[in-house]
């Protein structure tokens, strides 16, 4: 066990990285994590991807976003996950379809 974990006698959150695809509820986003594995049998590499509640207080995440999550106690009957810091911001869309109207 680490330092940390034996002054709180916790266990480490858990931290994943995905990007935002929906912002339309009050304090909540949803993330999705995308990750690839091997199957086992055969080999074959396999993309899954997960979507996950996420509590979101400030609203500083917008859609399409590279966020970071960890776990938390449960907030509600699908959060179990709360916002730690945005990665990446998403490119400003409204920009770009402005500047494809003007050419």
């Amino acid at each position: 066990m680490t330092e940390q974990n034996q002054t709180d006698g916790r266990t480490p959150r858990r931290t994943m990285t995905g990007t935002v695809v929906s912002t339309k509820m009050d304090k909540t986003i949803v993330v999705q994590v995308e990750r690839m594995y091997r199957h086992p049998k055969y080999g074959k590499y396999i993309r899954e991807r997960k979507r996950y509640h996420v509590h979101a207080e400030n609203g500083a995440a917008k859609l399409g976003d590279v966020v970071e999550i960890m776990s938390t106690r449960p907030m509600s009957k699908l959060k179990r996950w709360r916002l730690v810091s945005v990665v990446t911001a998403a490119v400003d869309r409204g920009a770009e379809v402005s500047e494809i109207s003007k050419a």
